[in-house]
């Protein structure tokens, strides 16, 4: 199947070798593509192999580093400032500017295209730092040092080296009336600190929100990254997709290279208009460089992307779903413009090892086979829309049951609106997340789309009795998603329960 994308639908990447022909399969029944079935390719991460820590005996202590993080203020209520972050790591001697930085801000694609640009550039021998957020099962993904989670002792470590002068910022801010540095500041001060510690060659740094007052600001990006920009998080960012995008705008820094991905006319107006007073180079995608072609591939997909400096043709990139082929030009971009100003071409073999070797779990990923079990983390609208072109395009399932949860704070009518068309039937449930919306509540909402409702509190519950319909079927599946904590209590169960086989 071959399909030709316009740019800035989407992202994904691949390898210079000819594709392989693919071999006669006998239809299993299982509704994936011939390239799955049978087996347990192209799940994008291996059982447990990115999250397995061999130092136990800091377990104990990284939880309770994880508790202190957890004791403050919350993630769903970011500060608007910088300087309380921008003082603690100036007194640990300015730790984010020991190594340069490539910042990506936008309201999909972000992870992905952290992951897929930290790839290229380990591929390329750098040793890399990669903040990414929120993370699924375990706080020690967030922060990634050379492709491997942090380890328990380096996170123990680093948090007491860092914790006293934090306990002194927060006194700062107390004693000023104000509250004190919270999770993600804390946090951003500690990714920082364990990248100087490691040390890394270049940090890759996914924006928690926003842009101008998120905390990751502090630093000063090479190489400014910018995927879709629609509407979310509007309570806190503003109401129209002009207001979010000079929000996000505000991580160009004076004579920066600027990378986009498409965006609607409002959104473009703000970056080009930040790139101009700051003196920065822009490159657009569709203009500077384009994702030319994708081809559903045995594990993923086969792209076509025209760079900054050159082309690449036939780059095999182990990811479902066209929107991660177009994340994976824009990465390629990045790589591009950091490497060389966006004049030199990268190196066919090491950009085809960077691809074909990065992963994005929580994406599309299958958690579970007989039945089979995808989880996606698409929050918005617009993540969501691009989850239902790929189920269309990539798999072949007759009929699939949407286990969904939302977060208070989502557009959850426009999820589930985005969703409806692929969708059988919904099973509406909640995760831990204290701001997960009410099952019944949500429940509501899906009635207003279909009426193949059913209702559980118990993700564990919904799950279960999602996966016994799949079960009673051929080519039926189940796909988690609506909120990322959801999607971590699903691989979590997954784990746990060896829905593998």
């Amino acid at each position: 199947m071959s399909k030709n994308d316009n740019p800035g639908d989407n992202d994904y990447q691949g390898y210079e070798e000819e594709p392989e022909e693919e071999p006669d399969f006998v239809d299993d029944g299982s509704g994936l593509p011939d390239f799955l079935q049978g087996g347990n390719e192209g799940t994008n991460l291996d059982d447990d192999s990115e999250y397995d820590f061999d130092d136990n005996e800091y377990q104990t202590g990284a939880d309770d580093v994880y508790a202190e993080l957890l004791a403050r203020i919350g993630e769903g209520n970011p500060q608007p400032r910088l300087e309380p972050t921008r003082r603690a790591v100036e007194l640990l001697g300015d730790p984010h500017r020991a190594y340069p930085v490539i910042h990506i801000a936008g309201t999909n694609g972000k992870t992905s295209t952290s992951r897929i640009t930290e790839s290229i550039l380990r591929a390329y021998g750098l040793k890399t730092g990669l903040l990414t957020s929120p993370h699924l099962t375990r706080v020690n993904e967030r922060i990634v040092i050379d492709g491997q989670p942090i380890s328990n002792r380096a996170l123990v470590e680093n948090w007491a080296d860092i914790r006293p002068y934090l306990l002194l910022i927060d006194a700062e801010l107390a004693g000023a009336g104000e509250s004190e540095l919270t999770f993600f500041e804390a946090l951003t001060v500690l990714a920082f600190a364990s990248f100087a510690d490691a040390p890394v060659d270049v940090a890759v740094i996914e924006v928690g929100m926003g842009g101008e007052w998120d905390s990751t600001n502090v630093a000063d990006g090479q190489v400014a990254v910018f995927t879709p920009i629609a509407l979310d998080h509007t309570q806190r960012l503003g109401n129209t997709v002009a207001e979010i995008a000079k929000t996000k705008s505000g991580i160009i820094k004076p004579v920066a290279s600027v990378v986009s991905a498409s965006q609607s006319p409002d959104a473009l107006a703000e970056l080009q208009r930040a790139a101009e007073l700051t003196e920065s180079t822009f490159a657009q995608q569709g203009e500077a460089f384009s994702l030319e072609s994708t081809t559903v591939a045995v594990g993923g997909q086969v792209i076509s992307v025209k760079g900054l400096a050159a082309s690449y043709p036939d780059l095999f990139l182990p990811m479902f779903g066209d929107h991660q082929a177009q994340n994976a030009a824009v990465a390629i971009a990045a790589v591009e413009s950091f490497l060389g100003g966006g004049s030199q071409p990268l190196v066919g073999d090491v950009l085809a090892e960077g691809l074909q070797t990065a992963t994005s779990p929580g994406r599309l990923q299958i958690v579970g086979t007989e039945p089979t079990v995808l989880v996606d983390a698409a929050h918005n609208p617009h993540g969501a829309a691009a989850l239902a072109a790929a189920i269309g395009s990539y798999f072949t399932f007759d009929e699939v049951a949407v286990v969904i949860g939302v977060l208070q704070d989502k557009d959850a009518d426009g999820i589930v609106a985005a969703l409806a068309p692929i969708a059988t039937r919904f099973y509406v449930t909640q995760s831990e997340s204290d701001r997960a919306v009410a099952a019944d509540d949500l429940a509501y909402i899906v009635r207003e789309h279909t009426e193949e409702v059913y209702t559980d509190e118990s993700a564990e519950t919904a799950l279960e009795a999602a996966r016994e319909w799949a079960a009673e079927g051929e080519k039926r599946a189940v796909l988690v998603t609506g909120s990322i904590t959801l999607v971590g209590d699903a691989i979590t169960l997954a784990t746990v329960s060896k829905w593998k086989r």
